[in-house]
């Protein structure tokens, strides 16, 4: 992505963690936070941005937890593609409140809930400007929500992928805990890769840094964000695969 303020990009992938959808609660979605993500998406789509996502399902299941507590990590892996499931069909339904054409494309075949994963599909309903919303993850197990969305990403030929969190950029040690910690305004994957930053799990990184897909982390619950982003302007940071791509 170039820094000019002038660039506009064509198509992006918004990757959304579960937790960011939790608001103040312990479990499940707030409705209000929803609501307000899906307000941000709206804006971007009908300013003529294609738009596809990516939820995690952290807020209901996660199946790495899980089997650190002794579940079987293939069929924590399993429920934890059902959450983001779950996640997609919340969104969906606001975003159509907000008269967005989305559709739901499961990696895993539920026909009465969602279309099943087909790129050709999923490419025409993106050329026609409609919202696509990637769940189930890869339908694999041992794969992160992460690496689906820098799949999806580069399966549907976009420009950019953004990483919606609750804080405002990549940082050298969590903010929340550390208030000295030291916000980054570029990376690149290998720095991100070799410092152990928390952006994206190295499989995200690499599969994104090999195909030279860019990244931009930055706070999704600001209101008006996801657009300032794809403008260079507010607070961020993105993810090149080296300094001279960020020109």
């Amino acid at each position: 992505m170039s820094s000019s303020k002038n660039y506009t990009p064509k198509r992006v992938l918004l990757k959304i963690s579960g937790e960011a959808l939790l608001g103040r609660g312990a479990y499940g979605v707030d409705p209000e936070i929803a609501n307000a993500i899906a307000e941000d998406i709206a804006s971007v789509a009908n300013s003529g941005i294609e738009v596809c996502l990516v939820i995690g399902g952290g807020n209901i299941f996660r199946g790495m937890t899980a089997a650190a507590k002794g579940m079987d990590r293939v069929q924590g892996d399993y429920a934890g593609m059902l959450a983001t499931v779950i996640n997609a069909v919340v969104m969906n339904s606001v975003l159509q409140q907000h008269n967005i054409d989305s559709y739901i494309m499961s990696a895993i075949s539920m026909p009465q809930i969602a279309e099943t994963y087909i790129r050709d599909k999923a490419m025409r309903h993106m050329d026609k400007g409609h919202v696509v919303i990637f769940a189930a993850g890869t339908g694999n197990p041992y794969f992160t929500t992460d690496t689906a969305a820098a799949l999806r990403a580069i399966e549907m030929d976009c420009d950019l992928m953004l990483k919606g969190t609750q804080v405002d950029g990549v940082y050298d040690s969590d903010p929340k805990k550390n208030p000295e910690a030291k916000r980054y305004d570029t990376l690149t994957y290998t720095e991100a890769l070799a410092k152990g930053l928390n952006v994206m799990d190295a499989t995200a990184l690499s599969l994104a840094r090999d195909n030279q897909l860019p990244i931009i982390v930055f706070d999704v619950h600001e209101k008006g964000n996801f657009s300032r982003v794809l403008n260079n302007q507010g607070t961020f940071t993105k993810v090149v695969v080296s300094a001279e791509t960020d020109s």
